[in-house]
């Protein structure tokens, strides 16, 4: 059974486009893409959007989202306009609770038993269209996976695991719960579980942000079902995409490019989806702050990443920037102790290639924090603790002192 959560005296507060939050920098604007989908036309138009309302960069999250940030009281609506008419705010009301993530490279290899594009939009329509989910906390997730176990690990709340071409299992909080649906039932049967847990959450005394912190949660919303259950089983774990080539079918490949620290700026966002246009016109974000681009010929996979490497992006797997994560620290973040950016900025250049992945935040909120195991290097107000499994393996180092640090924790993980 699962134990209550810690109470809370407040309601969830996650930003959306209308829903913008006061940062120290000035308002967040968060932009939900169910499985990470994104045109070429909506990521340049979004370059745009970031230099003429926002602070000039695109921001990508762990849910495979964008972030606007600098976005002043007095352009929220503007933005929110735009945005609707570029096919990227279906409901104004439903905003917030569109939090879908899907394997990323779902139907572009063989790898997953199969492609779950149309049960992501299934569940998207169907989500938007239920007037009671509209008040679904905004940290509330749902997961699809093809089968390849990529993201039934990442913490959802529903999820929805492929285990046969035509079968899924229902995951809740995270774990098995037994029961089994067609494909063709598949989204159904998860806004039915997200009804059942709405249920639950108004009887509860105080807010409820996730499935896992109602009491026996996952059994009373396993029964709401209504369907035979089979041996519960944990999904596989698969390593998440990493820079370089990500995916190949036949003569066509699928290039995972990252940003130092998930930061877009306008021009680089732009040659993203210039190179797709020169594939198939799409770009997917991924749960691990980068972006696929489908359908490159692989004759000149190559040459593309060459160029993108010039240009600053990060196309390899083993450079020092990737699984290299951060915060928004100062100024962006008034409870930061640290510029924890530019601090990463200043040493990613010392750290070795590859491994463990590195966090970096500003203060115990610990924002950010990857579910996977990570060093994490924390600000405090006497210099960076540099963390492993909880274990702080250093303590009070300036910036410049950390690579040290940082590369013994990640040889011990």
């Amino acid at each position: 059974m699962n134990k209550p959560g810690p109470p809370r005296t407040r309601e969830d507060a996650c930003p959306g486009a209308w829903h913008v939050h006061a940062a120290a920098d000035g308002g967040l604007a968060r932009i939900r893409l169910p499985g990470g989908r994104i045109t070429a036309g909506q990521m340049r138009f979004l370059a745009e959007s970031a230099s003429e309302l926002g602070n000039g960069q695109l921001e990508l999250t762990s849910r495979a989202n964008l972030q606007l940030r600098g976005v002043d009281d007095s352009d929220v609506a503007e933005l929110a306009t735009r945005l609707g008419s570029h096919g990227l705010l279906p409901s104004r009301s439903h905003e917030t609770c569109r939090n879908v993530i899907a394997s990323p490279c779902t139907g572009l290899d063989d790898d997953g038993l199969l492609d779950v594009s149309r049960c992501v939009e299934e569940l998207d329509t169907a989500l938007c269209a239920v007037p009671e989910l509209a008040a679904l906390p905004g940290r509330f997730l749902f997961t699809v996976d093809d089968g390849r176990g990529d993201v039934s690990t990442l913490g959802g709340d529903i999820g929805l695991h492929a285990v046969g071409a035509t079968e899924f299992a229902v995951l809740l909080a995270g774990r098995d719960s037994g029961v089994r649906v067609g494909q063709e039932s598949a989204a159904r049967s998860a806004i039915t579980a997200a009804e059942a847990f709405m249920r639950q959450r108004a009887a509860e005394p105080a807010p409820v942000w996730r499935l896992a912190e109602l009491y026996d949660g996952r059994r009373r919303i396993a029964a709401d079902l209504g369907r035979p259950c089979s041996e519960p089983s944990d999904p596989p774990f698969t390593e998440p995409v990493r820079p370089g080539i990500a995916a190949r079918r036949g003569n066509l490949v699928a290039l995972a490019v990252g940003a130092p620290l998930g930061r877009l700026t306008p021009q680089r966002a732009s040659q993203l989806a210039a190179l797709a246009d020169r594939a198939g016109g799409d770009l997917r974000i991924t749960p691990w702050r980068s972006v696929l681009v489908p359908g490159l010929a692989a004759a000149e996979a190559a040459t593309r990443a060459q160029h993108l490497r010039e240009q600053g992006f990060v196309v390899e797997a083993d450079s020092p920037w990737s699984g290299m994560t951060a915060c928004t620290g100062t100024p962006g973040c008034a409870k930061s102790h640290a510029d924890v950016q530019r601090d990463a900025h200043r040493v990613a250049e010392s750290l070795e290639p590859g491994g463990t992945p590195v966090h970096w935040v500003g203060c115990s909120r610990r924002c950010g924090t990857p579910r996977a195991t990570a060093v994490e290097v924390l600000a405090t107000g006497a210099g960076y603790d540099v963390r492993l499994a909880d274990e702080v393996t250093a303590s009070g180092l300036d910036a410049e002192d950390t690579p040290a640090a940082i590369n013994a924790a990640r040889r011990t993980a």
